[in-house]
């Protein structure tokens, strides 16, 4: 069955809802990842005052997160239209369960190793490259989502 034959008056129902869970799956937890992360700077200035900046490396990976989850929404919605197809507007809906559910484990991950990390380095600074590449690898399930969803897309 050709894309062109299989048009629906729902088609873009699917759509919507997927762009809308890439956001409510992916900014969340950003903002956990956020408040778990910045809670435990406001203990470094205390131990180690020259360290701020460098600490707050775990809140703008979290902030991350949810920057990918509105790309893949922002790309969903502007291709909306009256002719969408089920077919693609499945995709658009598989793309953004890609992009949300890792943006939801990726926030809890980077709020989880950003807590214990930033702590730990402000103690001992020369964890510091240790507690850069913990982040990336939390960062990075997110990222595999978006390359996903991306794909999906722009089938």
């Amino acid at each position: 069955m050709s894309e062109s034959n299989n048009r629906s008056e729902y088609a873009s129902f699917f759509a919507v809802i997927g762009a809308s869970a890439a956001m409510v799956c992916s900014a969340p937890r950003a903002a956990y990842g956020t408040v778990k992360s910045g809670a435990s700077i406001t203990a470094v200035p205390v131990m180690r005052p020259e360290w701020i900046m460098k600490s707050i490396i775990p809140v703008v990976m979290a902030g991350i997160i949810a920057i990918y989850g509105l790309v893949v929404a922002v790309l969903i919605a502007s291709s909306l239209n009256d002719d969408i197809s089920l077919y693609r507007s499945s995709l658009q809906l598989s793309a953004c369960l890609s992009v949300g559910p890792s943006g939801l484990a990726a926030g809890f991950a980077v709020g989880i190793v950003g807590k214990a990390s930033v702590r730990a380095t402000a103690q001992q600074p020369r964890l510091f490259m240790g507690m850069i590449l913990t982040l990336i690898f939390a960062e990075v399930l997110s990222l595999y989502g978006l390359i996903v969803a991306l794909i999906l897309s722009t089938e």
